[in-house]
């Protein structure tokens, strides 16, 4: 049977029921110990703890394993993201994407960032806030008329037929290569820019900065990222396109192949 993206058999079953089993075990311990014995590791070779967590949760509502009681008892989604003044609206920002100064992308590293990102993603994003699965990158777009636009980008999507016809891999060099394919789970405009073209700008932006940035941090290079468009709200899709951005036929949304790959 397959959890999060792995096969687990008998003999793996047996092991994560042992670890469950021994007393005043925590959810984190065993999560950090099923990847350690089963050898459920990243491609940077750090261990895949949140799958992990992920998995033993749905394994116990299928009846699977039996997990100890959580220590803590609360949940994302109902936590509130505070609020605070650097995420008020401003005054509307008209200025075309080609006139703006100093356009730059900042990546979300401190904490601080962190909660303004989540804020103004709870505040102004459609979808609302919620936690990036797997590996992820978050960040703000900034011109030197402030803030513009926020990105976060984190795992794709497990499958999706468009996506995979395109790319022509078979279900094992997916399962092997799913990794290397980045998915912008986010991307918003603030509500009081309306600047011409920024969207493709952005995304221009965003395709060449983030292999490195994620090669830093994960030590190694996504060669393709993937977005998602709701296409009854939304019914026109960025400014111009260029040979390295494809959209496969029944795809709600695109394909981008990253600088350098």
């Amino acid at each position: 049977m397959r959890y999060c993206g792995r096969e687990f058999g008998n003999d793996e079953l047996a092991c994560i029921r042992r670890l469950a089993a021994e007393p005043e075990t925590t959810r984190r311990e065993i999560s950090r110990r099923v990847c350690e014995e089963l050898g459920w590791r990243k491609p940077d070779g750090g261990l895949k703890e949140m799958s992990c967590r992920v998995a033993l949760l749905r394994m116990q509502a299928d009846g699977l394993v039996r997990l100890p009681a959580p220590l803590h008892r609360s949940s994302n989604a109902a936590r509130s993201t505070p609020r605070s003044p650097q995420a008020e609206p401003r005054a509307p920002l008209l200025t075309a994407a080609g006139d703006l100064r100093k356009l730059r992308l900042d990546l979300v590293e401190s904490k601080r960032d962190s909660l303004l990102w989540n804020e103004h993603i709870d505040r102004y994003h459609y979808l609302g806030y919620r936690p990036l699965p797997g590996a992820q990158l978050r960040y703000f777009a900034r011109s030197e008329d402030g803030l513009l636009a926020l990105f976060g980008f984190g795992a794709a999507a497990w499958k999706t037929a468009p996506r995979d016809d395109f790319i022509g891999w078979t279900a094992h060099q997916r399962q092997a290569r799913l990794h290397l394919v980045a998915n912008n789970s986010r991307f918003l405009i603030l509500p009081w820019v309306r600047s011409k073209h920024l969207a493709s700008k952005l995304l221009g932006l965003a395709a060449r900065r983030l292999p490195g940035d994620w090669h830093a941090r994960y030590g190694y290079r996504p060669v393709l990222l993937e977005t998602f468009v709701e296409k009854e709200r939304f019914l026109a899709r960025p400014e111009g396109r260029n040979q390295n951005r494809g959209f496969a036929p029944g795809f709600p949304g695109g394909l981008v192949r990253l600088e350098g790959q």
